[in-house]
């Protein structure tokens, strides 16, 4: 992920912003090849599925705008959060402990019982295949030909030439730390990795995070997982890329970047605990098993990045137009 830049946030952002969907192919194509694997590996009896759980509709949809919301102001989705900290930016620092912080509290005390009650307004959810009665290579199928086709456009355009350094490595270590990585490769690996832990319901990063200040409050091992060990990973493969590739750095932001990435933080640990998933869990694990939670979602946290979006980025950009014009 540090390598090729690999984060929602921009893949959803870039969509209104830049107009550009490189990245969000990426993430496509990271669903993809989950997608595949996954249904390959059930009709191959290698993992057993238990039926979908029912899908608090309020609480998803609200929880996928709210986290859309958070990921702007925090300037990083969950993942994107986790891998700059890794980095050495002190904003991310802020955002993944508030993050944290309430996502914990919206699995116990003092917000256990708002997420508990809201929660439970639920809907039977059943799968998008299961509902439509058709097989799930129907759609696994589709989603494989749009990527394909979203993919060869980019693959196809001229590829601009940047200047760059006379790179210091070689060989290896050259292609692994100096050059960048392409967002399209580090999306294959992401898929790639999700299939390699043979889990049924794939990766998440909200509940290990919740689960890391839990442990440390309580010392109960029972918070220690696999998904723990995950977000750990990420934590200090970003921080070994980084310094191998001279990129950490320790930057301390000004204080207004510090505070939104503080209430980024807050918004993202709500949103995602009442969404069932953050844009991991949802937008790149529970679409793959085409459930209706993670489709729902999707489109959701989009809006709420474009929202977020206009009110720090394009709304400001304009006032400054104007002001310049008019002086």
């Amino acid at each position: 992920m540090q390598r090729g830049r690999f984060c929602i946030t921009g893949a959803f952002c870039d969509l209104y912003v830049t107009k550009n969907n490189k990245i969000f192919v990426a993430l496509l194509i990271a669903i993809t090849v989950q997608s595949i694997g996954f249904f390959a590996f059930k009709s191959m009896g290698w993992i057993v599925v238990e039926p979908a759980e029912a899908l608090s509709i309020v609480a998803v949809a609200l929880g996928a705008f709210l986290f859309g919301i958070g990921i702007i102001l925090a300037g990083g989705c969950a993942t994107g959060t986790w891998y700059r900290a890794g980095e050495g930016l002190v904003g991310s620092w802020v955002a993944l402990a508030t993050y944290m912080l309430f996502s914990a509290m919206m699995r116990s005390e003092p917000l256990g019982e708002f997420n508990s009650s809201l929660r439970g307004q639920n809907i039977d959810h059943k799968t998008i295949y299961d509902s439509f009665g058709i097989s799930p290579w129907i759609l696994v199928a589709i989603l494989t030909a749009v990527t394909g086709y979203l993919v060869w456009q980019h693959l196809r355009k001229p590829q601009a030439k940047i200047a760059s350094l006379k790179p210091k490595k070689t060989g290896l270590a050259h292609i692994l730390f100096e050059k960048r990585w392409h967002p399209f490769i580090t999306a294959i690996l992401v898929g790639v990795i999700a299939l390699a832990t043979g889990r049924e319901f794939g990766l998440g990063i909200t509940g290990p995070s919740a689960n890391i200040l839990q442990y440390l409050v309580m010392g109960d091992g029972k918070f220690i997982n696999w998904d723990v060990f995950l977000v750990l990973g990420i934590l200090l493969g970003a921080f070994f890329a980084a310094k191998m590739s001279n990129e950490f750095r320790v930057r301390v932001l000004d204080a207004t970047i510090v505070i939104r990435s503080l209430i980024g933080g807050v918004v993202m640990g709500v949103g995602a605990s009442l969404a069932g998933g953050c844009s991991i869990g949802n937008g790149l694990v529970e679409t793959a098993f085409f459930s209706w939670q993670g489709w729902i979602s999707l489109p959701i946290m989009i809006l709420g990045t474009w929202g977020a979006a206009y009110w720090t980025i394009i709304r400001p950009s304009k006032i400054q137009a104007a002001a310049r014009a008019s002086s």
